[in-house]
Order: structure tokens, then sequence, then C-alpha cells
């Protein structure tokens, strides 16, 4: 296996594929971090304090991590996807599998992660695979137990991905909706940002609760307008990356978020992140496509506001503005209301369903 881009995450899901059994090389840009993995057993910029296991390499060279490789998982910045995936291209075996481990749109063409994959690599999407859920990589790094989504157009690639991504630590699930499983990923960020405003602000937690509640409403109608499956964004890649987001001070959204409500520029913010903020970069992106299919998004809108210093961080409330005085139906319950509402409502009853069965639908099968 090869893993592309040696940041948190990056670095992380070698982790847990190493964990897992897989014969891992992790490439790094820098080669002093390649030699810090390698060598120190450690990556002191992204995961302080955690030991990486012994069977894993790492390498600044691109064609000695893609040597031989029968999958190669991306993590890179979305916005810089395209070029590494041209650099990529020369050395990728004919068969390989590639998954992205990304949770971005790009901001120039809107496109998901996976479609660039597609675009660029030339490949068929049934060899193409995306990763997503609750997944805070220092959390993860240190051995707590958590689960994610492992998503394909084939059923097969899906099984095989998280066959390797299963460890005593971390688990897999497999869904055939990649739309919603990357949607989710992308729409939640942008919530956590939303969140960590009202937190910066000073707001409490029924006002955080009104935004994440809503915010899922707006995730929904968003992904299903794009044709996915509501059922996708009431699990792990939507509603359980969106409690994990928009809750901890690890994630960067949310981080991103406090330190605009707490009245920092969006530039002063963007110097103080060490990291890429997807959320930051998938605003603009999100509204339009958005737009597009006549999806209605006040929470973004009202993040877009803030990050153009239109809107005082203060006065953001997303969760009560509408475009009516009349009183309006709670789309998760009231199926008469719109679209996403019996959908969604269907989709915690599935979600119930799969507790019940340990975590998975009566007779669905086992990754």
């Amino acid at each position: 296996m090869a893993v592309l881009g040696a940041g948190s995450w990056g670095t992380t899901f070698a982790k847990i594929l190493t964990d897992g059994g897989a014969d891992v090389v992790l490439w790094a840009r820098r080669p002093e971090l390649a030699r810090e993995i390698s060598e120190a057993r450690r990556n002191s910029d992204y995961l302080p304090g955690v030991n990486l296991p012994l069977g894993l390499r790492a390498t600044s060279r691109l064609d000695l991590a893609l040597a031989g490789a029968e999958m190669v998982f991306v993590s890179v910045p979305s916005q810089s996807l395209r070029e590494n995936l041209k650099q990529v291209e020369p050395y990728l075996a004919a068969n390989a599998i590639v998954v992205s481990l990304m949770k971005g749109v790009e901001r120039s063409t809107g496109m998901r992660m996976s479609t660039v994959i597609e675009e660029v690599l030339s490949i068929d999407p049934a060899r193409i695979a995306a990763i997503s859920g609750p997944n805070l990589a220092l959390e993860i790094a240190k051995e707590q137990p958590t689960g994610a989504v492992v998503s394909s157009v084939s059923l097969e690639t899906a099984q095989a991905v998280a066959k390797l991504a299963t460890n005593r630590y971390f688990r897999s699930y497999i869904n055939t909706d990649v739309i919603g499983t990357e949607f989710g990923g992308v729409l939640k960020n942008l919530i956590a940002v939303a969140i960590g405003i009202v937190d910066g602000v000073g707001f409490g937690e029924n006002t955080k609760a009104s935004i994440i509640t809503r915010g899922l409403v707006e995730m929904t109608d968003f992904a299903v307008a794009y044709g996915a499956q509501a059922e996708t964004l009431a699990g792990l890649a939507g509603l359980g990356d969106l409690i994990a987001t928009c809750q901890s001070p690890l994630s960067r959204n949310n981080t991103a978020g406090r330190l605009l409500g707490q009245g920092y520029s969006i530039n002063d913010v963007v110097k103080q992140m060490q990291q890429t903020t997807e959320g930051l970069a998938s605003v603009k992106p999100v509204l339009e496509l958005a737009r597009a299919k006549g999806v209605d998004m006040p929470i973004v809108e009202q993040v877009r506001q803030v990050l153009d210093g239109t809107l005082n961080p203060r006065d953001i409330a997303p969760h009560l503005t509408t475009d009516s005085g009349e009183p309006q139906g709670e789309r998760t319950l009231d199926d008469g209301q719109a679209h996403g509402g019996a959908s969604l409502w269907r989709a915690f009853q599935r979600t119930l369903d799969q507790l019940r069965h340990g975590g998975r639908s009566a007779g669905s099968p086992r990754p």
C-alpha cells in the first residue's frame, strides 16, 4: 500500500493500515520528515507524542512510494489534488485502486475528490474509493476506537479496501453512495466553522445544538439534490462526522471558526492554522453548487458573510433565518414540508436498526 501525504491524517492512516497487517510506504514531500518517520518512528510536526509502527516505511521519492502499490491512499490538500495526481500518473500501477482520504471540493470546478481522480487519471470509477467518518487524526493515532465508511460504486472495491482498513481500534463499514459519503465529509466542515464562530463569540449549548441540527438538514438537502441517499447523511459520513468535528478542539474547522468568532480576520486565521482548513476553502464552491440546485443553505451563507467581513460574528444566527414570518415545519420530522424530510426520518430509523444488529443493517454483509 502507498499513502500519499504525511500530514496528520495521512500519517495516521498509514499507521491504521500497518497495524492492520499491510505493507505500507508513506510518501512525505519533505525528505527530513520522511527520515524522521523511518528512523525515529515519529511525526513530531503533526502527531506529537505518537509512536509509529516499526513496519511503516517513509520516503520523499514518489516513484519509490508507488512502486508495486496495489492500493494508493491519497491525503493531500484538496486544492492541490489535481497537480499531485499529474505527478502520480506515470508511476501508478495499471490496476491500482485509488482511495481518497480528503474532505473537500475543488474550488475552480466544484468537483468532488473522486471525480477529480477519475478525470485526471482516466481510470474506471470502480477502481476509486473514498473514506470518511468521525476521524480526528490524533485520537485515532492514539488508538482510541472509532469507525469510518469506505465508499465505492463497486461493492467489491469497497470491501477490499475496508478489509485492509480495519484493525483492533479502527473499523471500516461500506456503502456504494460515493456522492453522499464525500459530500457529508465536505459539508460538515462548514457547519463546524459555524459552531466554532458561535463558540468564539460565547454563545452556549442551545445555540450550538440548534445549528448542528439544522446543519444536518442543510447537508442532507444539498447531498440529496446531487443524487445522494439521505440515509448516508444519517450515518458515520454525515451525522457521525458532524458531531465529532463540531465538538472537538482537535478539529481545524472548529478552531478556525472559533478564532473568527473571537474577532480575528480571515487572513490572521489562515496564518495561525498550521494545516489546511478545508471548510474555509469549500464555502464558495458549495454555495455555488447549492444555488445551481436551488438548495437553501442559510448556515453556510452566514459563514460566508463572516468570512467576507459583511456580518459581525456576534450577529450569526443562521438557524433563525427565514424568508417568511409564517411558522415552518421542521423538515427532519414533517415529510410534507420538504423533499428531504421523509427520507431523513427513514435514515434515523435505519440507524436504530443498525445498532440493533451490531452496527449493520439486518442481512447486510460484513466488510
